[in-house]
């Protein structure tokens, strides 16, 4: 299969890393240095990988949308776009899979993470929080996962209808605490407090060969359906 990497920095090179591992081919590498070139390298490549920024990613959709390349997207940020590019999706008969993670370890603490909220919905004396812990360079805060772990959360559990920023307890809202530290890959952890005993779970990456590795699994699993689809499709969970 031939890739074009739309951004081809830390993540675009771990993703090449391991796309080649897996006998396929880097067609295109698209930087900020020649955007200009992305339309000719997505009429060129099988499907586009695309970790970028949050500005920049739906125009990128649109781009791949209108030349019939499937995209695979990682990056976060810019979901209040997301019922209009579904829509472009559904218009150009496209293919497109976004996911705030692709890690296969991230993903399967997603699906722990909400059977920990159904469960804790009959136990009003605990309070949940969410921390998450990324290198200095990531532009979005919280992250797509702390966010995508607050929906679920939100989904499953009646004492909370939205997230919030920060530390303190406000009625409805689970608390988020983002915390940038050196190169930390990215950290996540959901609490349920009570005055007697705290439960968490955590997930940890300790590179970004997992999330690479998962881009590139759902670009093989892309590649041949249309319609709009998450890291859950390709995981089946």
């Amino acid at each position: 299969m031939k890739i074009a990497l739309i951004g081809y920095g830390k993540m675009g090179k771990a993703i090449e890393t391991i796309a080649m591992e897996r006998g396929h081919s880097i067609s295109a590498r698209i930087s900020q240095t020649n955007h200009h070139e992305l339309e000719n390298a997505l009429e060129n490549a099988d499907c586009a990988i695309e970790f970028t920024k949050p500005d920049a990613a739906v125009t990128n959709i649109q781009k791949a949308l209108a030349s019939g390349t499937p995209i695979v997207v990682g990056t976060t940020g810019w979901n209040d776009s997301l019922d209009s590019v579904s829509g472009m999706v559904k218009n150009k008969n496209g293919s497109l899979l976004h996911a705030s993670n692709f890690s296969v370890g991230v993903n399967l603490f997603f699906a722990i993470n909400e059977k920990l909220a159904k469960l804790m919905t009959s136990q009003p004396t605990y309070k949940a929080t969410l921390e998450e812990i990324h290198h200095i360079h990531k532009l979005d805060e919280p992250s797509g996962t702390a966010i995508s772990l607050a929906s679920q959360i939100s989904d499953n559990h009646p004492h909370y209808s939205t997230w919030h920023l920060g530390t303190e307890y406000k009625a409805s809202s689970l608390p988020i605490e983002a915390k940038r530290i050196n190169e930390t890959p990215g950290t996540h952890s959901v609490s349920y407090s009570s005055s007697i005993d705290t439960i968490s779970i955590k997930h940890e990456a300790h590179n970004r060969t997992g999330f690479a590795t998962g881009a590139v699994l759902a670009a093989e699993w892309l590649v041949d359906k249309k319609g709009i689809f998450t890291m859950k499709d390709v995981l089946g969970i």
